[in-house]
């Protein structure tokens, strides 16, 4: 079993998605041994507790350079031994050291069909905002690798979503949520963490 890491920082729709794959027997390689959030008020820090698994806070204090703040959290994931990271609306960026120490495994979920709709600045609504804008009748959702460049790392995998007339960027939001992103990250981290296991 590969010991994982959820990192989040608000409700945790996507870490249930986890923990649901999880308690359905779909993570057979991945065993979900901490969540981690930015957030002290973050639900998904309630949704960890219910589910049993260990959690923390680590939020990055405006003086902190990125380097001293990845040291802390290269040594909370050390020391809870974790193989695998994934992040699961972590609006925290990951400095460079953390991506480093933990090259290839660390997952990010992003509610676009990357390279649409990507990069800095593109998070939560921004996303739907600028498909809907844009006049796109395909959007979705894609796993990848982080790497130093947001959004920018090796593709793992896509699910595509259509955009409906009517749709508002909350609509659309939910949808890529529900038909894409619930199914694609679990997924992903089992074929990841299977990968590692071999």
């Amino acid at each position: 079993m590969i010991r994982t890491a959820v990192l989040v920082s608000g409700g945790g729709t996507n870490l249930q998605a986890i923990l649901d794959a999880a308690k359905a027997g779909a993570l057979p390689h991945a065993e979900i041994a901490l969540v981690v959030s930015s957030n002290a008020k973050a639900y998904a820090l309630t949704r960890a507790e219910k589910a049993g698994i260990a959690r923390a806070v680590l939020a990055k204090s405006s003086d902190e350079t990125p380097e001293a703040y990845g040291q802390r959290l290269i040594a909370l994931l050390r020391e809870h031994d974790i193989q695998l990271v994934a992040l699961a609306g972590f609006l925290t960026i990951l400095p460079e050291n953390v991506i480093r120490a933990f090259d290839h495994r660390i997952l990010n979920i992003h509610p676009s069909l990357i390279p649409s709709f990507c990069g800095k600045g593109f998070y939560g609504l921004r996303v739907h905002e600028a498909a809907l804008a844009r006049g796109v009748k395909l959007t979705g959702a894609t796993v990848h690798f982080v790497n130093e460049i947001p959004d920018g790392g090796d593709i793992i995998a896509q699910q595509a979503v259509a955009v409906l007339p009517g749709d508002t960027p909350e609509l659309l939001q939910r949808r890529v949520m529900e038909e894409a992103e619930w199914k694609l990250l679990p997924a992903a981290l089992e074929q990841v963490a299977s990968d590692l296991s071999v």
